[in-house]
């Protein structure tokens, strides 16, 4: 019977149950490091089992027991280890105690298989007598898996430094052997500077002496005139046939096949597949390489590039490499090439950039080649996804005077693709972008029309769109002159992006003429770039479902033609859509794996690193939002493509807002409104312009905020921009409301008719959201609404003992007055309604409440006619919270409270809440933990600082919390 590890210590468990138990002789096979050793001390340390005298026996160390020793009546548990070193005296003595092994007794015995004198006969060739009731068991251990692999990391070098990429390396080079991983990992600790979990830091590591000893004593037991085919296996550094074994070692095919066997016979080599051998553990190659001689080595390589261009299909890296190796220059760097533009036409662009790069960063590489290889890296780039270095490269290689002019525009075309596309760094780029027109046009009119195209592209600031639309006309001139189908297909594909970003009437006709059946590599590439600025557009203007068909038709052809940066950039419009229509369930996490997923590259994670700041505002974590919404401290705000840097813009404006930063609110919306102004897309004002419009109206720029909706409404015109045309109306609603509560010299039935009529627009404004849909933004507007309703209730309500116009109990506006002293009610100096916005809510005003005391208001005539704004505003609160959006929910609800009737049945005075937190107190005590301060708490519930003070100080008294971050263990635990 062949055992697992998990059987083996079932078995000798039964076995030692006691002394009339059958016995069971146990065969432990594993190759060198695999733990044996190990398994035989976890069988001595049973915890379970009885207590048979333990017999421990190393074979080829001298001792063990004797002759006598062996036929002990009582019950024993024998733990032999080394069989494969035992000589013919002790492999007849351990015989005989195995074939006296009786009741109650059992025996592990442990070797390597590789190393016995007579493979499969760990007891030699004499035959055994086993004992008619004896179990016999083998026991063959085997490599770690990579998941093994990882938790050793972890366990040596901590979550830090415990990388896939690190794990996979020490894998592969380890073969999972676990004595040389736990080798490696202590290796990999001891490094200075300190391991950061990269593959190269685990090959600098070098081959731990316990592995490089074995080896090359392995290797040196071979005899000389056969150890040639060892020193080939280490210099083809992988599994390899008879044959090649025999051409690379030049020993020819006759005698490469004996030096072979002699090798598998003394375990220097093993065989790793059918016909193919090489060494167990491949860090074991380095070990052999660095022992030979320099003009030895040469010449293996050298026969090495040879035998590996007879394969197929043909591993150029791994010929390049050799090449090098070999001293043969010129023959590496062509092999280079033929690898980087094989990976290029496999799609396998990482693998060509990382190879390019390398090559180019060497000093001393002949002009020629760098004229050659230069182009494949920045073509290879643009298309996959760039590393910084790359743009280094390219950046000083364009510098080379020695260039021809052609391949130093080609080169700077692809530079300034980088830099805007994958860096950020638009400004510089679209600088390049220029020259390298210029520089093209009269040598490579081809490449001329791209870089004219890539000029098309509106995301970035600081041009306006019309410059766009005049290189546009350029671009698609120079396109039809080249003839080239690609290049009218990369023209069409940014004609596509500009006019769905503009909302032109004829994007949508532009899209269904991208050539998405052509059977052109290139010319697929560009058609699915093209569908998914499509989608992107898309999306931005409120086509939701159109956007999502055109985002899956574009992943999916980007994915089958090979163009890993227009999946990761759809990967990043899928995001964006998630989040507008309302599937926020994981969202957060899939940001955070996207942005880690792209860790090295951040640019390309921004719409990622927007979503996750969105998401952080609404759930109230305003820490983490700010963190979020600039981008981690990875690169500014300010080098993000117009649509999304207003979108940051915005939620930045709403924190500011919440957080009655008024003044710097204001700032702040200026400055991103003149981005969108100068760049002209006013459907991208669409995420900014309700929050910049109530942030210049709080601020008392009524002109201002007028001036953003007048350039708003004429700047979208007719436009079929659905999202824009929605905030359109939102953005009045605000201006009205903010302009009927600052009418103060007005009546009361004036300003009653102006928060009427903000009431209609916020109502026009949600159900234009709803028909997109946009749940969260039509929840917003729905509460704009309310409170709008609310408000004007409130003013023609008859000014009468327990129904005045005046405060209403239950919140305390965050702009209203300050919070009196303690001990005094303070409604002496309380204006009769608050004079500015509640914060962040998307509008303006709330009725201003008292101290928080929960009895409301006397019902006025006009009750009944509040009763279904009510229910609306029950009805959002809810769809808040089934959102997440724990802050705008709690908002929600603290407004419903000040006018929300008396149930009926209910006995006056208020509940007790002795032991248990009260409604509001869990309420205070949710939005505490999620990190807003007790400011922020006020200004969302309508309270006043001190009385968040006393909710939360009650919270942590009922909890038994010590602090805040202890509350929130605390809540967490509450059933």
């Amino acid at each position: 019977m062949i055992t697992t590890c998990g059987s083996v210590l079932r078995s000798f468990a039964r076995a030692l149950t006691g002394p009339r138990a059958e016995p069971v002789l146990m065969f432990v096979e594993g190759a060198a490091g695999e733990g044996k050793s190990h398994l035989l001390q976890e069988l001595a340390d049973l915890p379970d089992a009885p207590e048979p005298a333990r017999r421990w026996w190393r074979c080829g160390a001298g001792g063990g027991p004797s002759e006598e020793d062996g036929h002990r009546p009582e019950a024993t548990l024998w733990l032999v280890d080394d069989v494969h070193r035992a000589d013919e005296d002790e492999l007849r003595r351990l015989r005989g105690v195995l074939e006296g092994l009786g009741p109650g007794s059992a025996a592990a015995v442990a070797y390597r298989p590789e190393e016995i004198p007579v493979p499969g006969l760990p007891l030699g060739c004499t035959p055994m007598t086993y004992p008619g009731r004896l179990t016999v068991l083998t026991n063959r251990l085997a490599p770690w898996d990579e998941e093994r692999v990882r938790r050793a990391a972890e366990e040596s070098l901590g979550g830090s430094g415990c990388t896939a990429e690190a794990v996979t390396r020490l894998h592969e080079r380890t073969g999972g052997v676990p004595r040389v991983v736990v080798d490696l990992l202590a290796m990999v600790r001891e490094q200075w500077p300190a391991f950061t979990g990269t593959a190269a830091e685990v090959d600098a590591a070098g081959v731990p002496p316990r592995l490089a000893e074995l080896v090359l004593s392995r290797t040196h037991a071979v005899p000389p005139e056969h150890r040639p085919v060892v020193w080939a296996a280490a210099v083809l550094d992988g599994p390899a046939g008879r044959d090649e074994l025999a051409a690379v070692s030049g020993l020819g095919a006759g005698t490469g096949t004996g030096a072979l066997l002699r090798a598998l016979e003394g375990a220097a080599l093993a065989e790793l597949g059918e016909g193919r051998y090489g060494f167990a553990v491949p860090l074991a190659a380095s070990a052999v390489r660095a022992t030979l001689p320099g003009p030895v080595r040469q010449d293996l390589h050298r026969r090495a590039a040879n035998v590996l261009s007879r394969r197929q299909p043909v591993d150029w890296a791994a010929v390049a490499g050799h090449h090098r190796a070999a001293g043969e220059g010129h023959r590496w760097l062509r092999a280079v090439e033929r690898a980087a533009e094989a990976a290029e036409a496999s799609g396998r662009h990482e693998q060509a950039i990382t190879l390019l790069e390398r090559t180019l960063a060497l000093p001393g590489l002949p002009p020629q080649a760098r004229a050659r290889l230069a182009p494949l890296l920045a073509r290879n780039a643009v298309t996959g996804l760039r590393s910084d270095q790359t743009v280094e490269v390219l950046a000083q290689i364009v510098q080379d005077a020695a260039l021809p002019p052609a391949v130093r525009g080609e080169l700077r075309l692809d530079l300034g693709l980088m830099l805007c596309n994958q860096m950020g760094r638009s400004h510089e780029g679209w600088q390049v972008l220029e020259v390298a027109a210029g520089e093209l046009r009269d040598v490579r009119s081809v490449l001329a029309a791209r870089a004219m195209a890539a000029l098309v592209t509106p995301y970035w600031p600081g041009v306006s769109v019309d410059v766009h639309r005049g290189w546009l006309i350029q671009a698609v001139a120079a396109a039809d002159d080249s003839g080239d189908a690609a290049m009218r297909t990369a023209v069409l594909a940014n004609h596509v992006g500009l006019a769905m970003s503009c909302a032109d009437p004829e994007a949508w006709e532009l899209v269904e003429k991208l050539p998405v059946q052509s059977t052109d590599p290139a010319c697929l590439r560009q058609a699915a770039r093209g569908l998914c600025n499509a989608a992107d557009s898309a999306v931005w203007l409120g086509f939701y479902e159109r956007g999502a068909d055109l985002l899956a038709a574009g992943r999916d052809l980007s994915a089958r033609s090979g163009a890993p940066y227009t999946e990761h950039s759809a990967m990043g419009t899928r995001l964006l859509q998630q989040w507008w229509t309302g599937r926020w369930l994981g969202l957060d996490k899939r940001c955070e794996d996207f942005v880690a997923a792209t860790a090295d590259m951040p640019f390309i994670a921004s719409d990622a690193y927007v979503v996750r700041g969105l998401l952080a505002v609404a759930q109230g974590d305003w820490g983490e939002a700010r963190s979020w919404l600039s981008q981690q401290g990875t690169f500014g705000t300010e080098k993000l493509p117009v649509p999304l840097g207003a979108a940051a813009a915005g939620a930045v404006i709403r924190l500011a807002l919440a957080r009655q930063e008024v003044t710097a609110a204001a700032e702040h919306a200026r400055a991103a409104w003149k981005v969108v102004a100068d760049k002209g897309v006013w459907p991208w004002a669409a995420e900014l312009a309700p929050w910049a419009v109530e942030a210049l109206a709080r601020a008392g720029d009524g002109a201002g905020a007028h001036t953003m909706v007048r350039n708003f409404a004429q700047g979208l015109g007719r436009r079929d921009a659905p999202a824009a045309r929605a905030a359109l109306v939102w953005s009045r609603a605000v201006l009205t409301e903010t302009e009927a509560e600052a009418e103060a010299s007005a009546s009361a039935e004036g300003r009653r008719s102006g928060l009427l009529e903000a009431a209609a627009l916020y109502g026009e404004a949600a159900a234009a959201y709803g028909e997109l849909p946009r749940p969260y933004s039509q929840a917003l507007t729905t509460e704009g609404a309310a409170r709008c309703a609310i408000a004007a209730d409130t003013e023609g309500a008859p000014d009468v003992e327990g129904a005045s116009s005046g405060p209403v109990p239950g919140a305390e506006a965050a702009s209203g007055p300050a919070p009196t002293p303690e001990g005094t009610s303070g409604r002496a100096s309380e204006p009769k309604r608050a004079s500015g916005p509640v914060p962040g809510s998307g509008g303006s005003s709330a009725p201003a409440p008292d101290s928080g005391r929960s009895s409301g208001p006397a019902p006025a005539p006009e009750e009944d006619a509040i009763l279904p704004v009510l229910a609306e505003l029950e009805a959002c609160a809810q769809r808040f919270t089934d959102l997440g959006a724990v802050w705008d929910a709690a908002r929600a609800r603290a407004l419903l409270r000040t006018r929300q009737p008396v149930r009926k049945g209910r006995p006056p005075g208020r509940p007790s809440h002795a032991d248990q937190l009260s409604p509001r107190e869990e309420e205070v005590a949710q939005l505490a933990v999620s990190g807003l301060t007790n400011r922020e708490i006020a200004a969302t519930l309508h309270l006043s600082p001190r009385t968040v003070e006393q909710h939360i100080a009650g919270a942590m008294r009922k909890t038994g919390a010590l602090s805040r971050r202890d509350l929130a263990h605390r809540l967490d635990a509450t059933p």
